[in-house]
């Protein structure tokens, strides 16, 4: 698309960069209280009119946790769509492969006439629904930089059936018109490149929103966050500054990524053996750090995990990440080279179990073998949840004489997000009206009020709140409704979406603690006698040749509800008799072990 002028908006003063955020003019001071709240229960999806020049800001993900983010601004039932996410899943959600934003809100009201969906990065967490969410809401069209374009065709390309999507390109120099709503960019330094804020202009008033972002003065494989560009975008006047909140809790400056390459050289120009970096698949600019190091260390480098080596061609391709003819080796040749030459780079930072560092760990890899003397690099951040599986993985490694760095023992990875300096220049940059904490849990979005407090926010002007609460902007003016639209987990699993609910997960939950026993009774419908004994079949709760006594127990205990239920009707329900079993058995079973397993009986008719 062409580039448009920004029309200046003539009733607006603009302020000065310099003036901090307490010393704002009079006219830009004054506000209205807003109404703080979370998501309620029984949430509906049809809401009241809309007053006449209100905007509804409507946040369906990441508010109460680190990923699916995508918020809706709706205007005269004209929306738009900043980011569509995905979660990973927590601990308990036993074969779900990932969790994505509920659309009930629009696709149950036709009537919504979505505009557009703005992608703010190339992060799974911010684009990885596209393929489930856009067939559900009609198709609008996707406007995303060069390389989350890259990113989202290559993931669309994985699910042929969601069909073909409307997706454009924009740099970050374009003006976006989609009435009533006109979107301009900022460049912001996140883990990735062409990572941007956007500013959104309504009739109702201007709201910002930073994506994910950090400042960082002196990138790797980047440019350095527009600071004047923000600077020039707020003095036109911000009502509502939605900012990233995940590193709230983390003071200080986020460090340069120009500090981790420093230290990540010096680590590898003394390790004597090979080096195995492991860090996320789409940390392009780590990957370019590597590179750098390698070819000033004279050393080669091998990608392996299919994330990792996905995203690192995508961003070659398009010029994103730059490297020398011949430092980039296929894994199956590291043998061919000294071990003092290597360099592999994968993915399994997490303790992931089909990773490749577990592998490697597990002996499995069929190419890489650990050595005494070998280094691995631990350059990510632990996502919360992970600390004991990656434990154990630095466990297995040591026991393998490899030597462990991770960034506790050193400035080995920087975070992509913004810490509590960070947060406070933002704010004192752009000046807002309100602040609406974003991106990060409940926790996380506390503290970031009161990091807003501290350089002069008052309270009553900034907005935490949940998934699915509605928030309305009127004339500059922000309010948190009673408002709300549903936001629960919809589920993915293999081919189903949305297929697998609380009562699902509860009953993968209660097999993989307890366990699970089958009770099979043939059954006389004419005497109401049990032929012969039960059989019974368990899984993860009793082996049972060693627990014969208790095998007996439960024929006899199964035989007895059967036929005392069938000698006590003329017409049995055979429904009735399952659940006499089930609750029975179970409180028996309880009695005996401490533990409940789920009891499923089944019952033959002959």
């Amino acid at each position: 698309m062409t580039p448009q002028k920004p029309k200046p908006q003539d009733n607006r003063k603009k302020s000065k960069p310099t003036r901090a955020y307490g010393r704002r003019p009079a006219h830009r001071r004054e506000s209205r209280p807003i109404r703080n709240g979370q998501t309620e229960s029984g949430a509906t999806t049809t809401l009241t009119q809309s007053a006449p020049n209100e905007l509804k800001i409507i946040p369906l993900g990441g508010l109460e946790e680190v990923g699916r983010n995508m918020t809706l601004f709706e205007y005269n039932n004209k929306v738009l769509i900043v980011d569509v996410g995905l979660q990973f899943p927590e601990e308990d959600m036993h074969g779900i492969d990932y969790i994505i934003p509920n659309t009930s809100y629009l696709s149950e009201n036709k009537d919504k006439d979505i505009v557009g969906v703005i992608i703010t990065h190339g992060h799974l967490d911010h684009f990885g629904a596209i393929s489930h969410v856009m067939p559900r809401i009609g198709n609008p069209p996707i406007f995303a930089t060069r390389l989350a374009k890259a990113l989202i065709l290559k993931k669309q390309s994985d699910h042929p059936e969601a069909g073909k999507l409307n997706l454009s390109e924009f740099n970050k120099n374009d003006v976006i018109k989609l009435p009533p709503f006109e979107i301009e960019f900022f460049h912001v330094n996140h883990n990735i490149p062409d990572s941007v804020g956007l500013l959104i202009k309504t009739p109702a008033g201007n709201i910002m929103h930073t994506g994910d972002f950090k400042f960082d003065h002196s990138p790797i494989g980047d440019e350095p966050a527009d600071i004047p560009r923000i600077v020039d975008l707020a003095s036109r006047g911000v009502d509502v500054l939605m900012s990233d909140s995940t590193n709230a809790e983390d003071e200080g400056y986020t460090i340069s990524e120009s500090e981790v390459e420093k230290n990540l050289e010096e680590l590898i120009k003394n390790a004597g053996g090979r080096v195995v970096a492991a860090t996320f698949g789409s940390l392009t600019n780590r990957v370019q750090e590597f590179i750098n190091i390698a070819e000033r260390q004279n050393r080669y480098i091998a990608l392996d995990g299919y994330s990792m080596k996905t995203n690192f061609e995508i961003a070659r391709e398009l010029g994103y990440i730059k490297v020398k003819k011949g430092t980039i080796i296929p894994i199956k040749d590291i043998g061919e080279h000294p071990d003092s030459k290597i360099i592999v780079i994968c993915t399994g930072a997490q303790g992931e179990g089909e990773a490749v560092l577990m592998r490697i760990a597990n002996r499995e890899h069929k190419q890489v073998q650990l050595h005494k003397g070998d280094s691995v690099i631990f350059s990510s951040s632990v996502i919360p949840g992970n600390e004991r599986s990656i434990q154990a993985l630095k466990d297995i490694l040591m026991t393998q004489g490899a030597k462990i760095y991770h960034s506790k023992l050193m400035d080995i990875h920087a975070s992509g997000h913004a810490q509590q300096e960070d947060l406070k220049l933002m704010i004192n940059l752009v000046k807002p009206r309100h602040l609406i904490p974003i991106h990060g849990h409940r926790f996380m979005l506390q503290l970031h009020s009161e990091i807003a407090q501290s350089v002069g926010m008052p309270e009553s002007n900034i907005a935490v709140v949940g998934n699915g609460r509605v928030m309305t902007l009127n004339n500059g003016k922000l309010t948190i409704t009673k408002e709300s639209v549903p936001t629960h987990y919809v589920m993915v699993d293999g081919l189903g979406v949305g297929d697998v609910g609380q009562i699902v997960l509860r009953d993968r939950q209660a097999l993989s603690q307890d366990g699970m026993i089958v009770i099979i009774s043939v059954v006389n419908t004419n005497t109401g006698k049990v032929k012969g004994n039960p059989d019974i079949i368990s899984r993860g709760f009793v082996y049972l040749r060693e627990n014969k006594p208790l095998l007996a127990e439960i024929r006899t205990k199964t035989k007895a509800i059967v036929e005392h239920v069938a000698s006590s009707a003329g017409t049995t329900n055979w429904d009735y008799v399952k659940d006499n079993i089930r609750d029975q058995l179970g409180k028996l079973l309880f009695q005996k072990t401490q533990r409940r397993p789920m009891v499923l009986p089944v019952i033959i008719q002959v």
